[in-house]
């Protein structure tokens, strides 16, 4: 997904926004009074998104990363194993863990 800002339709608090490239956001935090920040940038740059962030998207999202298989194999066994595995527990530990709150697990 990208934004721009040509796609700003009303801006009533005349908030100005800067167009940077992702991977320059965490570095531009002392110039900025906000920014929208990927978590894999945010992590690459020391930063907590669990703690550091002001506010971050919900297990809900309509953006979360999610499993994609080919239309002609969405019905074999393998899938099927496979959604089970990443679903169960044991990975939403692994994800909390490893990521330490920055990644919520959409499942």
């Amino acid at each position: 997904m990208t934004r721009l800002t040509a796609d700003v339709i009303d801006n009533p608090k005349k908030l100005k926004f800067v167009e940077l490239d992702a991977a320059q956001l965490p570095r531009s935090l002392d110039d900025l009074d906000a920014s929208a920040i990927n978590t894999n940038y945010a992590l690459s740059a020391g930063l907590s998104p669990a703690k550091d962030a002001i506010a971050q998207e919900s297990a809900k999202s309509p953006y979360v990363n999610l499993i994609a298989v080919r239309e002609q194999d969405k019905d074999k066994p393998w899938v099927a194993k496979l959604v089970k595995a990443y679903h169960s527990e044991e990975i939403r530990q692994f994800i909390q863990t490893q990521f330490k709150g920055a990644v919520i697990a959409g499942f």
